[in-house]
Parts: structure tokens; C-alpha cells; sequence
């Protein structure tokens, strides 16, 4: 089963890394973020945690926030280093409503 999960994860890297490659100067894209959207929250989503600048609470309210509460789950964050409570706790950080059960 965990030879599944790596075998599962190196087939993201591989995809995202293809995906920026294809899209060349756009970079990546994820639930209507841009490159910059997803490093200007970066640091808000690490340990250590700093609150969201406003560059990211700009990017997070263009956002498909339903679509980006979807991963909250997902076993790819710690080794993006994200912490799932801090991402979900986001939103209301940018005054923003989150969706339902996020």
C-alpha cells in the first residue's frame, strides 16, 4: 500500500512539473491561483506561520475556495511542507466566508 502512495506521488511531481513546463511563462495554476497567488501564501501556510499578506488574501478571494478546500485532505501537503490546519484556516484570516464544511 505505501509503494502505491509513492508510486501516487511521483506521478504528481511529474505532472506539476509538466504542467509548469507546458504553460511556460504562466507557471502553475491550481482552483484559479497563479504561481504568484500560491508563493504569496506560502509563507502564511508554513511553519513557521506568519499571517497572509495582503498579496495573498488578493489571490485567495479570486480563488475557487471550494476547489482549494478539497486538498485539505491530502497527503501531499506536508511534503509541499503546507500544514492543513493553517491552509484551511486562510479564509477567515483574509475575511473571507469559507465553504461549507471546509
Amino acid at each position: 500500500m505505501e509503494q502505491t502512495k509513492w508510486v501516487a506521488l511521483k506521478f504528481l511531481v511529474v505532472v506539476v512539473m509538466a504542467s509548469c513546463m507546458w504553460k511556460g511563462s504562466k507557471g502553475l495554476d491550481l482552483c484559479k491561483m497563479n504561481e504568484d497567488g500560491l508563493e504569496a501564501c506560502k509563507p502564511a501556510v508554513t511553519q513557521p506561520p506568519v499571517d497572509p499578506s495582503p498579496e495573498c488574501c488578493k489571490a485567495l478571494a479570486a480563488a475557487d475556495l471550494k476547489c482549494l478546500c478539497s486538498y485539505k485532505n491530502s497527503s501531499e501537503l506536508p511534503f509541499l511542507a503546507i500544514d492543513p490546519t493553517l491552509a484551511t484556516s486562510l479564509p477567515a484570516k483574509c475575511n473571507l466566508t469559507p465553504p461549507p464544511n471546509c
